[in-house]
């Protein structure tokens, strides 16, 4: 019998978290501009949803599966396992009840999570644990001391390991016993409507953060056009541009050609003035 029976014999669940634990470590392996850790969180799931739709005549609802978790996705790696432990307790819960559970939800419930796991992972292993380890590390170190290094991979290590490996438990745990909850006393429609306002505030702030575009035109000292903008709707043309570019998504253009796009873009619109 192999490891994983054996496994589940013992708990029917465990080689899930086993699962959520190892393959979070590997999800920025394959990190890309245009999806980011897209496909590290589809092969952290990879195998729940194979052993969800194990039978041949689900092979339609299994590609499905896997295109859903193939949309963008952003997150501190350690709090990751928590979203992919939910995001399995919810695809055994639409597999269980599709009539009833819309699949819109587990990306919406993806994307209104990354926010604030980010914010608390990257403060707290980024801005915390890191800077404490190695901090230690280096004072030692730099007395001859072999377990500087030594130190400072244990202090990072043991704080990952039990919050990724807690988290995905947790996280599938809490999805599998609230899920039935929601729908039962009909408070999922709810869920799912927090959960896009969430997700559509997450994305206007990575807009809002992320794409740095201002307009350098102004006539004297009388008429500056960044501030006539500001005025009109703060991070407009980042707003714009981005609209742009899904408008591009949508006509089913290249990555290749919207990085050329954006690129050429820039560099032309600098030249002329018109955008710095």
């Amino acid at each position: 019998m192999d490891e994983k029976n054996i496994v589940k014999e013992n708990d029917p669940n465990k080689w899930k978290y086993r699962k959520f634990f190892w393959r979070s470590w590997s999800i920025q392996a394959s990190w890309n501009y245009e999806r980011q850790m897209n496909m590290g969180f589809l092969y952290g799931i990879a195998p729940i949803l194979d052993e969800i739709y194990k039978d041949p005549k689900d092979a339609e609802l299994k590609k499905q599966a896997y295109e859903r978790h193939m949309a963008f996705y952003n997150c501190t790696p350690q709090t990751s396992a928590f979203a992919l432990g939910l995001s399995a307790a919810m695809e055994e819960q639409y597999y269980a009840d599709r009539e009833n559970f819309n699949p819109e939800s587990i990306n919406a419930m993806k994307t209104s999570l990354m926010g604030p796991l980010s914010g608390v992972g990257d403060s707290f292993f980024q801005g915390t644990v890191r800077i404490l380890a190695f901090g230690l590390g280096i004072n030692l170190a730099q007395q001859g001391s072999i377990f500087g290094p030594i130190l400072a991979m244990l202090i990072s290590f043991i704080p990952s390991f039990i919050v990724t490996y807690f988290g995905g438990k947790i996280g599938y745990l809490m999805g599998s016993k609230y899920l039935t909850k929601l729908y039962k006393e009909g408070l999922m429609e709810k869920v799912m409507y927090i959960c896009s306002v969430v997700g559509l505030m997450v994305i206007g702030s990575m807009m809002a953060s992320m794409i740095g575009i201002t307009t350098p035109i102004a006539f004297n000292e009388t008429f500056v056009l960044q501030n006539v903008l500001d005025g009109i709707a703060p991070q407009i043309i980042p707003l714009g541009v981005t609209f742009f570019m899904y408008g591009l998504l949508r006509k089913k253009v290249s990555t290749g050609w919207m990085l050329t796009i954006c690129i050429l873009g820039g560099i032309i619109f600098s030249l002329l003035g018109i955008f710095a």
